[in-house]
């Protein structure tokens, strides 16, 4: 079996939820090590996931190691290179929703512990504090435009060499800035993959008594996301980040 942008793409997907929702298992459901730590741990978590994922998705064929349809998209505008969208976003979906199975499992004794819906759900797509359409979705627009530009930012043509060595952990960084100071409205998706998939996972598995999987939420983590990554790519564009 050969390594591929493709294959790279998947897994490092797979890896960065399975770490990433796996810490908000960690926190959310009863009878964990880490019940009830907090936001703090659910920032941390999902940063050190971003860049775990990123070095996994590099180790298996991933130059790039966008993990997220949005970050895909950004990049493809900001370079008029269009061909890897189809590839990666459906590598990206399949990678995220397999994680999301391999949380579910983990955490197999736990669900029936558990009797909040929402905490479930709360373990494998995002939700808003305050349920405010038009918030929520500048929420997640301006949240992904700051990691499109942070991205740009951190790119080797900004950093040389040196992002090579030390990008991945800068990304963990700036997901955990995001986290700390954007994620307390609707919890930071940034990622149509991230949120998508593995809510359709929570529809999917025998989650007892989990309920519904807010699907009337859904497309808020998905469009508005990619809204603010199609604006963070023009920017990119149009100023050569």
């Amino acid at each position: 079996m050969q390594t591929s942008p493709f294959l790279g793409e998947l897994i490092g997907t797979m890896v960065l939820i399975l770490l990433g929702n796996g810490v908000v298992a960690n926190v959310v459901l009863k009878q964990t090590k880490g019940e009830s730590s907090g936001w703090i741990v659910i920032t941390a978590g999902w940063a050190f996931a971003v860049t775990m994922g990123v070095f996994v998705s590099k180790a298996f064929g991933s130059i790039d190691a966008h993990l997220n349809p949005a970050v895909t998209i950004a990049f493809a505008i900001a370079t008029n290179d269009y061909s890897h969208i189809v590839p990666y976003i459906t590598a990206q979906m399949i990678g995220a929703f397999l994680g999301a199975t391999l949380v579910w499992l983990h955490y197999l004794p736990h669900w029936a512990a558990t009797p909040d819906p929402g905490a479930k759900l709360a373990c494998f797509s995002t939700g808003p504090a305050i349920r405010s359409t038009g918030a929520n979705f500048l929420s997640e627009a301006l949240a992904t435009l700051v990691l499109i530009l942070g991205l740009a930012g951190i790119s080797s043509k900004n950093l040389g060499e040196l992002a090579i060595g030390v990008g991945p952990y800068l990304v963990g960084i700036l997901v955990w800035s995001i986290g700390l100071s954007l994620g307390g409205t609707t919890g930071y998706a940034m990622s149509p993959a991230r949120d998508f998939s593995p809510r359709l996972a929570h529809a999917l598995l025998p989650i007892p008594g989990k309920g519904s999987s807010d699907w009337s939420y859904a497309w808020i983590p998905i469009v508005g996301p990619l809204v603010g990554a199609a604006v963070g790519g023009l920017l990119i564009r149009l100023f050569a980040l």
